[in-house]
C-alpha cells in the first residue's frame, strides 16, 4: 500500500481514539469503574501510536543521501516496533494492573449509565476506524486468509491501525460485559476481570506485532510471486541472438512496504559487447520497474555460470553505474575471464 493510503487510515484512527480516549476518562472518573480507566488508557496509548506511526511515515519518506545510501524506508518498521512495546507495557501493564488492583480492594461502581452511553459512543467510533482499516486490508491482501496476509503484509503501519482496532473492539465488548455484570448482579470484581481481559488482549496484539516487524526488521524478501516474475523478465533476455546465457539467484529485500532492493545474477554472452551488456540492463531495468514499482534499487550482477552452479553469492570486482539511476552491472567474473573478454571486445 502506498504511504499516501496509510496516512490516511492512520489519520481517521487517531480522531476517533482521541475522541474516545476523553469521553472515557471522564466516565471512569464519575463512575470510578476499573474497566473503564483501563478503556481509557488503551484509547490514549493508541492515540499516542497513532502519531509515533506518522512520525514514522514522515521520516521514512525521506531521500537517501551520503550516510544512508538506500534510504530511511526502515524508519517505518522501527517506529512500528516501538508502537508494539508502548502497546505490551502502558496498555497491556496498566490494565492488568488496574484489574489486580480492583479484585483486591472491589467497590460499587457509580452511574453505570454514564459507562454504558460512552462504551455505545466509542463503539461506534471504533467500527468507523476498523472499517476504514480493515477495507484498505482487504483491497491489499488478495486471495489470502486474514491470518496469511497480517504475515506476509510488509506495511506494518496497516496492520497495527487493524489490530490496534480490532484489539479496542474486543476490548470494549469485554469493558461492557464487565460492568454490566458488576452492575446488574452487584459483584464488582467482574469490573476488575474485565480489566485484566482487556490487558491480555492488549498484550497478545502486542506480542504478534512485534514478531513480525522483528521480521521485518531484519529483512524480508519480497513476495515469491515478484521474485518469479522477476526472474521471467530476465530470462526473457535469454535466447538465441540475445545478450544473457543463464540467470542465477534473484535475491530481495524489503527495505519499506514499497522500497524492495533486488539483486540478480546473470551470466552475459562472453561475445557480448560492453554496449549490448548495458542495453541489456536498462531494457531489463525499465521492464522490472514498470511490472513491479515496488523495486526502488537494482542491482545485475554479472558472474559465471560455474559460480551460480556452487550455488555461491556474487563477488563484485567492477561496477558500472549509470547515473540517475539506482539500478548496476557489477562484472565478477574471474580476473582471466574478463581479460580474455576485454581482448575479444577490442
Amino acid at each position: 500500500m502506498a504511504a499516501g493510503g496509510s496516512t490516511g487510515v492512520v489519520l481517521v484512527a487517531l480522531g476517533c481514539n482521541l475522541g474516545i480516549a476523553v469521553a472515557k476518562f471522564v466516565a471512569a472518573a464519575l463512575t470510578g469503574s476499573s474497566a473503564m480507566l483501563s478503556e481509557a488508557i488503551h484509547s490514549l496509548v493508541d492515540t499516542s501510536n497513532q502519531g509515533l506511526l506518522l512520525v514514522g511515515i514522515k521520516r521514512a519518506a525521506r531521500p537517501a543521501d551520503a550516510r544512508h545510501n538506500f534510504g530511511y524506508s526502515r524508519e517505518l518498521y522501527f517506529w512500528s516496533f516501538i508502537v508494539a512495546i508502548l502497546l505490551f507495557s502502558m496498555g497491556a501493564g496498566v490494565s492488568i494492573y488496574e484489574g489486580v488492583q480492583k479484585l483486591a480492594e472491589p467497590h460499587p461502581i457509580q452511574d453505570p449509565e454514564i459507562n454504558y452511553a460512552v462504551l455505545g459512543v466509542a463503539l461506534l467510533l471504533e467500527a468507523v476506524s476498523t472499517w476504514k482499516a480493515l477495507g484498505a486490508f482487504n483491497s491489499q491482501r488478495g486471495r489470502l486468509g486474514p491470518v496469511a496476509a497480517l504475515k506476509a503484509s510488509k506495511d506494518p503501519v496497516l496492520f497495527t491501525v487493524l489490530l490496534e482496532d480490532i484489539a479496542a473492539m474486543a476490548g470494549l465488548v469485554a469493558a461492557f460485559t464487565g460492568i454490566a455484570v458488576a452492575h446488574h448482579y452487584a459483584i464488582p470484581e467482574a469490573d476488575g476481570v474485565a480489566s485484566i481481559v482487556i490487558g491480555l488482549i492488549l498484550g497478545a496484539v502486542a506480542a504478534f506485532m512485534s514478531i513480525e516487524i522483528h521480521s521485518l526488521i531484519i529483512g524480508e524478501a519480497a513476495d515469491p510471486g515478484v521474485v518469479e516474475g522477476i526472474r521471467t523478465i530476465i530470462v526473457g533476455e535469454s535466447g538465441t541472438g540475445k545478450a544473457v546465457r543463464a540467470i542465477g539467484e534473484v535475491r530481495t529485500v524489503h527495505l519499506g512496504p514499497d522500497d524492495i532492493l533486488v539483486t540478480a545474477g546473470v551470466d552475459f554472452d562472453d561475445t557480448a559487447q560492453v554496449g549490448e551488456v548495458e542495453a541489456t540492463t536498462a531494457r531489463l531495468e525499465r521492464a522490472i520497474k514498470a511490472a513491479y514499482p515496488g523495486v526502488r534499487q537494482l542491482f545485475i550482477a554479472v558472474q559465471a555460470t560455474s559460480a551460480m552452479a556452487g550455488g555461491k553469492a556474487p563477488r563484485a570486482a567492477a561496477s558500472v553505474s549509470v547515473a540517475a539511476r539506482p539500478s548496476g552491472v557489477h562484472d565478477t567474473r574471474p580476473a582471466k575471464a574478463r581479460k580474455k573478454g576485454k581482448h575479444r571486445r577490442h
